[in-house]
């Protein structure tokens, strides 16, 4: 209690002056892909996909291409997106709790163990602030949709929202809130009405399960892409990207009839990577779940017309930077605790060397204690990448990738490069150990 009671007086020390009226600050709308390949977009140059609604967002924002997300597994890259810190910090690692011994699936879901223990990683998105919880103490109105795994909406701070969150009804990771973008719009396009006509600023977390499997796209996308994909896996794939990217067009021409577009300023990234596998509606090696760019790697869009250049940048983003811009945007200040930066700020943009990040167990080993179902820890200066298992991965080594000349992280240089393996690995040291 002690803790939590400290992290929340900082969530209010943070708010520092008095807020800018509601008209100066921008609506917030925060565009979450599910599981996409970060070169997966027609503006990255695929020669096959085709998004041109999140185009647009790239071509009329600051967009990083070479943004990524700490760890690469769903329920902590999206609690580190809201909270804007690290796992071991909001202690948030992995989707699930310890399976119990010889129940797996819904007999697991069921157990009462399982479920108490479930219970106990929500609770951890009490003790942190949020960003809707900080927004919210200024009078911004909130709605969460879509990929949620915190329990009931209200658990993160939001004011509105579509997931329940109780298992006894299928609560587990977005619940009712996973109708958004592939059964309606509706719930997202009314609360932006009922925000915009009580003239109230608003922030909005959409976060459909798209691209995400199950790959069922609609027959019509699928039909575009079944002739040019090398397998009807990859062609499923494909189509699910087009149909999200379809999604993101009904919100941002919504912005556009409502005339809120210029005061309005919108956040994309993918919770994850992807890479599909060609023969099954399922992710191959070296994508989610990895410590490599195919699982970490995501463009980062931020755009506010009139407020932001629009330019293509190739410096170190990551998703944690997304709570220090939106806040310092609606006129707040993010927490000394959280460690990302304000991506419109170009001086702080322009000074950083160095991104670090941590890979956990899908099923969480013991819950509150991060070191126990840690797999990797990895860091990025400059073209170097540097790929650290935990001593329970017995069966892993050390790698280190020049990312400039090997993108695909073939060849590790690890042996040959044992100067720059000690500087990186001293680096990551000071960052985070585990204990």
């Amino acid at each position: 209690m002690a803790f939590r009671c400290a992290i929340l007086a900082a969530s209010v020390l943070a708010l520092g002056s008095a807020a800018a009226p509601a008209a100066e600050r921008p609506n917030i709308l925060l565009i979450l892909s599910d599981d996409q390949g970060f070169a997966d977009y027609s503006f990255l140059g695929h020669p096959h996909i085709r998004t041109p609604h999140i185009d647009r967002l790239a071509r009329e924002g600051r967009t990083f291409r070479r943004g990524h997300v700490p760890s690469s597994l769903c329920c902590p890259s999206l609690a580190s997106i809201i909270t804007g810190l690290y796992a071991h910090q909001h202690l948030i690692t992995s989707n699930d709790p310890p399976l119990p011994a010889g129940k797996t699936g819904r007999a697991a879901e069921a157990d009462a163990t399982f479920q108490k223990q479930r219970q106990q990683m929500i609770d951890f998105i009490d003790r942190v602030p949020t960003i809707p919880r900080m927004l919210g103490d200024t009078g911004y109105v909130s709605f969460q949709s879509g990929k949620w795994w915190e329990g009931n909406f209200r658990r993160g701070g939001f004011t509105k929202g579509m997931t329940h969150g109780d298992v006894s009804r299928g609560g587990r990771h977005g619940d009712e809130g996973l109708k958004i973008g592939r059964e309606t719009m509706q719930p997202v396009l009314d609360f932006i009405d009922d925000s915009a006509r009580d003239a109230k600023p608003f922030f909005v977390w959409y976060a459909p399960m798209l691209p995400h499997s199950p790959h069922n796209p609609p027959e019509r996308l699928l039909e575009r892409n079944r002739a040019k994909a090398p397998t009807l896996e990859v062609a499923k794939y494909w189509a699910m990207c087009e149909w999200f990217d379809e999604t993101i067009g009904t919100l941002l021409k919504h912005l556009d009839e409502k005339r809120l577009t210029d005061n309005t300023l919108v956040v994309y990234l993918c919770d994850n990577g992807w890479i599909q596998d060609p023969n099954a509606d399922r992710y191959a090696p070296r994508s989610k779940r990895s410590p490599y760019e195919g699982g970490l790697r995501t463009p980062i869009i931020v755009r506010w017309p009139g407020h932001i250049k629009p330019q293509m940048r190739d410096d170190l983003a990551t998703s944690l930077d997304l709570a220090p811009t939106i806040l310092k945007a609606a006129g707040l200040n993010p927490t000394k605790e959280m460690p990302g930066i304000n991506l419109l700020d170009d001086a702080a943009v322009a000074a950083r060397t160095t991104l670090t990040g941590e890979i956990f167990e899908h099923n969480a080993v013991e819950i509150g204690k991060p070191a126990s179902s840690l797999h990797y820890r990895w860091i990025i200066r400059g073209d170097w990448k540097l790929i650290v298992p935990a001593p329970r991965m017995k069966e892993s080594s050390t790698e280190l990738f020049n990312l400039r000349n090997d993108p695909d992280e073939q060849r590790n240089l690890a042996a040959a490069e044992a100067a720059r393996v000690g500087e990186l690995q001293k680096a990551l040291d000071g960052w985070w150990t585990p204990e």
